[in-house]
């Protein structure tokens, strides 16, 4: 995930306490995901899809910030 940005990633996580909710709960419902799709933990197909859309605006949001980070 953003691979590109790791030393960004690396110093907002540092300095932002915001950035490092949003990093943490993609990082969460990142794994919910994969446990779910995997078999690990009853979920239905509604569900997951929720979670991956709640993932995707968590993002995007670090990656606005990441952005906003770069510019400064």
């Amino acid at each position: 995930m953003l691979a590109e940005y790791r030393n960004e990633i690396t110093e907002l996580k540092q300095s932002n306490a915001h950035f490092t909710k949003v990093f943490e709960k993609h990082n969460k419902l990142d794994q919910d995901v994969q446990d779910a799709e995997h078999g690990r933990v009853g979920m239905s197909d509604v569900e997951i899809e929720k979670m991956k859309k709640e993932k995707l605006l968590l993002k995007d949001e670090m990656l606005k910030m990441i952005l906003e980070h770069k510019k400064a």
